[in-house]
């Protein structure tokens, strides 16, 4: 099947008409792995937003296959929430290829794939990323790996809850001196510190509530209430443990206000 470039090119040589490439585009517009994926392998050209391969449940073997179609396609792939049998057969697959780079990030439970000669443009947005507690760290690396790969810069500050509520202003005050253009806030338990960060900051502030906790909130629900019934203007809020959601949000934001 040819890509983009290859039907843009015949278009503009006259060697197939309108309605031909419009065919083509279409086709290319969904890549089949067998009759087990379906992938959407233009997301990022249409969306701005890069496709990533959610491994969780997924048999190993159908994840390198459908690997293998991104990186025909895009030069690059990224898996997400990824099993130790699949990391093992990823490995085994690419990390002794020279043709590609893998980066592996065991906290955020993300693999990227690439060829050694592509690199992710970079489009000058700058993100902050802030946890509550060291638990919501794996959701705060997965937003930052998804940020990065769309083109942004990412600054980090882990372990700022209202426990301690001090320890936010510092490193608050750094970002925003350094022109931060939204912020994303990982918190679990009662999930409080969006909102305090939203009543302190006139940019954008994505919340995430995190999985932990116990009793009647537990497992992100007591901290997903509470970011949605928050009174702080400014807050907006993915659903738990959205790492990947939040990340993609901010960076769509950032990269689009001016330099």
């Amino acid at each position: 099947m040819e890509n983009i470039r290859d039907v843009l090119n015949k278009l503009m040589e006259k060697k197939c008409s309108l309605e031909e490439a419009e065919i083509l585009l279409k086709a290319n517009l969904i890549e089949e792995v067998g009759d087990l994926a379906k992938l959407d392998v233009f997301r990022k050209l249409r969306t701005g937003i890069v496709e990533v391969i959610f491994a969780e449940n997924k048999d190993p073997q159908v994840l390198i296959e459908i690997i293998k179609t991104f990186l025909k396609r895009n030069k690059f792939a990224i898996v997400s929430r990824y099993k130790e049998d699949q990391l093992q057969l990823i490995e085994k697959a690419y990390l002794k290829d020279k043709e590609y780079e893998m980066d592996i990030n065991p906290q955020a439970k993300t693999i990227i794939i690439k060829r050694v000669d592509y690199e992710f443009k970079k489009k000058g947005g700058l993100i902050g990323i802030i946890t509550a507690g060291s638990s919501d760290i794996p959701v705060a690396e997965e937003a930052k790996v998804i940020a990065q790969a769309m083109g942004c810069q990412v600054l980090t500050s882990y372990d700022l809850g209202i426990a301690g509520i001090h320890r936010i202003f510092q490193p608050l005050s750094a970002m925003i001196t350094k022109g931060v253009q939204v912020f994303i806030v990982c918190a679990g338990m009662e999930g409080t510190l969006p909102g305090v960060v939203a009543a302190l900051v006139d940019i954008p502030v994505i919340g995430v509530p995190v999985s932990s906790g116990y009793g009647l909130g537990e497992k992100g629900i007591g901290a997903l209430t509470t970011m949605l019934q928050s009174c702080s203007p400014g807050l907006l809020v993915v659903n738990i443990d959205n790492g990947f959601g939040a990340g993609a949000s901010a960076a769509l934001i950032a990269n689009k206000i001016p330099k």
